[in-house]
């Protein structure tokens, strides 16, 4: 069994910033890749960013150079730091892992940008 807990959603304004973290446990030997996707309303969930275990990254193009992933392996964790939010930036994010055993989703939380 494995579960993933995510924190630090919420309200911030047009500029601000938020930092997500996600926490896996369970039965785990090692995570492959980490990432986040979020779904905003009416729309389909599309890939945030993603980090290899020996820390690759990929970023969607539309928040390249405001969001960075990082991910601590002892700690199981990984983190989304999201900087100059804009509007279109609001929607339920959620973290994925892929493990041997399969890829597993967090229960989605949500963030707003709004003034």
């Amino acid at each position: 069994q494995v579960q993933l807990v995510e924190s630090g959603g919420g309200l911030a304004q047009p500029g601000g910033s938020l930092r997500l973290s996600c926490a896996a446990s369970g039965v785990i030997f090692v995570i492959n890749t980490m990432g986040w996707y979020r779904q905003a309303p009416g729309k389909q969930r599309e890939l945030v960013a993603t980090i290899t275990r020996g820390g690759s990254t990929n970023y969607a193009d539309s928040v390249k150079g405001r969001f960075a992933i990082s991910r601590d392996n002892a700690k199981n964790t990984v983190y989304l730091q999201m900087n100059s939010l804009k509007p279109e930036d609001t929607a339920v994010y959620y973290c994925n892992i892929y493990l041997t055993s399969g890829s597993y989703w967090g229960q989605g939380t949500q963030v707003t940008v709004s003034s």
